[in-house]
């Protein structure tokens, strides 16, 4: 069988979309949990019926934890059923942010995710991973193509058609590469804003030397999870004179009331990318995606 695309139905429409830009066919993983929370997983393929390989597997690790096991099962079933050729496609991938361990006795998940599909998987394909104090995917998952794509070009385009004379903004130094790449593409205005982290909920902000008055702000980030510093940064620049305040992430994880605390703290429109299926998405990333998989889809090494 040629190279398939297998996929889950809370992801259908991005991965569908993926499917069709790279030309592969699609095929759906049914997926079913026991009372005791085991999971068990079904592949439309009969018994006698030869797996597609090359086969990517489409799973976005937003709430990665139940998710880890379907790909371990996925893939060990693959690899049973003699797929010589493994890919995974995450568009947001979990567990990059522990990269060293700030405690004692603290875990480095960043290596130990990576290495768990580094075993599984003969190539990983995401977009914007989280990494601080790495510059390179494969320095947390070894293997020759682990490659990183990002959706700020997508963001930075959208965002010029939307608001053609933005100011855009990160709101702390880790956000910097995704507003300068988004700078390069549209030719807007930048800035960085500082932060002081004083716990997972509790940030301060504090502008950049760029007079925000008048301007319509967009900021910028990789991810919103709890929204707490995106939401400062749109108080601090509306009481600085801005007329507006939108924000722009690759990754809408909005964890549990971060959509409120965004609007209360005045923010407009909130737009992301589709790497995790959320109402917010305004792009989708299955042409860039595309293109990068084609040539992983032909290495055979």
């Amino acid at each position: 069988m040629s190279a398939g695309l297998l996929y889950f139905e809370d992801e259908r429409i991005p991965a569908m979309n993926l499917a069709s830009a790279a030309s592969l066919a699609e095929h759906r993983v049914a997926r079913h949990r026991f009372p005791d929370e085991e999971l068990c997983l079904r592949l439309p393929f009969g018994e006698d019926t030869n797996l597609p390989d090359p086969l990517v597997v489409y799973r976005s690790l937003a709430h990665p934890n139940e998710k880890l096991v379907e790909l371990m099962l996925l893939a060990r079933h693959a690899r049973q059923c003699g797929v010589t050729r493994l890919i995974l496609v995450a568009p947001y991938l979990a567990y990059m942010r522990q990269d060293i361990a700030f405690h004692s006795g603290e875990l480095v998940s960043q290596r130990l995710v990576g290495g768990f599909l580094g075993e599984l998987f003969d190539a990983v394909l995401t977009v914007d991973p989280h990494l601080h104090r790495i510059d390179r995917l494969e320095q947390a998952i070894p293997l020759k193509h682990a490659l990183a794509l990002s959706g700020a070009p997508q963001l930075a385009e959208m965002i010029a058609e939307t608001r053609s004379d933005a100011l855009l903004l990160g709101p702390d130094s880790e956000s910097v590469q995704w507003v300068e790449r988004a700078a390069r593409v549209t030719g807007l205005d930048y800035g960085v804003c500082n932060k002081a982290r004083h716990g997972d909920r509790q940030v301060d902000i504090t502008l950049p030397a760029i007079n925000v008055k008048g301007r319509r702000v967009v900021l910028m980030d990789d991810i919103a999870s709890s929204g707490h510093t995106l939401a400062r940064a749109a108080e601090r620049v509306l009481t600085a004179g801005a007329v507006s305040v939108d924000v722009a992430v690759t990754h809408a994880l909005f964890a549990g009331d971060a959509l409120d605390v965004l609007r209360r703290a005045g923010v407009g429109e909130v737009w992301s990318t589709d790497c995790i299926v959320h109402h917010s998405n305004a792009v989708g990333m299955a042409p860039a995606l595309a293109d990068a998989l084609a040539p992983l889809l032909l290495d055979s090494n």
